[in-house]
């Protein structure tokens, strides 16, 4: 795990990684279908694309839940997307995002895979925005709660990733 930043406008950022003992493809296959994200996330809800289109510019919708910050929906457009490599995308105004969160894939010699989700809060406002101007003089404390609860949901997200790619892969051995 990797953070940078205090403050929010320093668009902080946490970083999370995992060797994943399956192909790059299907580990792919895997990162770039947002509607089995929800699956490994205790916050969103549902994911689904809003259009057939996929790759840059393609957009889907996430409906999160969180018990400090309510229910809430949010669009995003994909901003990064390179089969095997890259799938990446920014919450709200692609060019003032809220977030920008990002799957990085790197094969490993050994025919496995590295995964890596990072993610980046701001430059644009999010729910965490109002919360800090409510209570400015603790805003370290907020950013760091929240980067603390992404790391656990991208924690989560990698296990259940790598689970379910590692189980496929055993079962394409047998």
């Amino acid at each position: 795990m990797e953070w940078t930043g205090a403050r929010y406008a320093d668009t902080p950022t946490v970083e999370v990684r995992r060797t994943i003992a399956a192909p790059a493809d299907r580990v792919w296959e895997l990162i770039s279908d947002v509607s089995l994200m929800p699956r490994f996330s205790a916050e969103l809800q549902s994911a689904e694309w809003l259009d057939e289109k996929r790759g840059v510019g393609a957009r889907f919708v996430g409906r999160s839940r969180h018990e400090a910050f309510g229910a809430w929906e949010t669009t995003s457009c994909v901003v990064e997307c390179a089969r095997g490599r890259v799938f990446a995308w920014a919450v709200g105004d692609p060019e003032q995002p809220s977030a920008v969160w990002r799957f990085s894939i790197t094969e490993k010699e050994d025919g496995g895979t590295e995964l890596a989700q990072w993610a980046r809060m701001g430059p644009g406002r999010s729910g965490l925005s109002y919360a800090i101007d409510r209570m400015p003089e603790k805003e370290q404390k907020i950013v760091y709660g929240r980067l603390r609860e992404w790391e656990r949901g991208m924690n989560a997200a990698l296990d259940g990733l790598k689970a379910l790619a590692e189980a496929d892969a055993e079962g394409a051995d047998a």
